[in-house]
């Protein structure tokens, strides 16, 4: 359990750098780029990923291509939504697109639903329409109602996105090492010809936040496979782990560090979504 507490801390971790970061002004882009620079690397050295079965006809590289634009788009998205509505709905919405992974295996992949799953996903539901519509955790002076809206939207979406997509080049037989490895380096590459066209001048804090954004966003993955493989016998504990850990500690960050306001709305939220992560745990494992 220490490497699920490890994974969710560094998870937290990078939502609270970044969040500190843009406070400071620097370029976001720049950050994202350099995060992907050093997360490729370290996948590289770390997962081993086999290349020899990658080749032009074979390899789904739409899925990749699409990855390498969705991910950095997720990363501003995750910068706004942490600037407008602050760090506890944030972490709670990125952690419950879970439901919409449900959702879409329900529909694609013909898993089936059963009454645990489905209490879940109302559950999960139910506390995402909480997020949006109760109060800002922020103070009114900084509160974006309807940008803070559509980020954390993004966010909920889009993690569920990346983790569909996942799913499905496994389904075709490439290796998550081989798809994550790939996907950032794309991303990299992505990042860098918009930062060239943008014309953007560098900043070497910008770039020294993003290789920091990089190291724990990396170690987040790689404790989280890490646990998986320690505890395979037990994915159930590993989820609900992470899952609860992540919006408890961002929570805690959020009230601690940034000043935010655990209201009543906010508080249920919190509650029904961990109601909902036990639920899909248990009806999945």
């Amino acid at each position: 359990m220490q490497l699920v507490f490890a994974a969710a801390l560094c998870s937290v971790l990078v939502s609270a750098l970044m969040k500190l970061f843009k406070a400071r002004g620097l370029n976001t882009l720049q950050m994202v780029a350099s995060n992907y620079a050093i997360a490729s690397i370290l996948c590289f050295f770390w997962f081993k990923p086999d290349f020899s079965h990658v080749s032009i006809t074979a390899t789904p590289w739409w899925i990749i291509i699409l990855l390498a634009i969705l991910l950095p788009s997720i990363f501003l998205c995750l910068g706004k939504a942490l600037q407008t509505v602050g760090m506890v709905k944030t972490e709670i919405a990125q952690r419950l697109s879970v439901i919409l992974s449900v959702i879409a295996a329900f529909m694609l992949f013909q898993e089936q639903l059963n009454v645990l799953k489905a209490l879940g996903l109302v559950l999960g539901l139910a506390a995402i329409l909480l997020l949006l519509f109760s109060k800002a955790g922020l103070n009114t002076a900084q509160a974006m109602p309807k940008t803070g809206m559509y980020a954390l939207l993004a966010v909920w979406g889009g993690y569920a996105l990346v983790d569909i997509l996942l799913k499905y080049t496994s389904s075709l037989g490439l290796q998550f090492a081989v798809t994550i490895n790939l996907s950032f380096v794309f991303a990299f590459i992505f990042t860098l010809v918009i930062l060239f066209i943008q014309k953007t001048r560098w900043n070497k804090q910008a770039i020294i936040a993003g290789l920091a954004l990089g190291l724990f966003n990396f170690a987040n993955i790689a404790l989280y496979v890490k646990a998986h493989q320690l505890l395979k016998d037990s994915p159930a504990v590993v989820f609900v782990g992470m899952n609860i850990l992540v919006m408890f500690l961002g929570g805690l960050l959020g009230v601690v560090l940034f000043k935010e306001q655990l209201r009543k709305g906010l508080f249920l939220a919190l509650f029904l979504g961990v109601l909902s992560v036990i639920c899909l745990a248990m009806a999945a494992y």
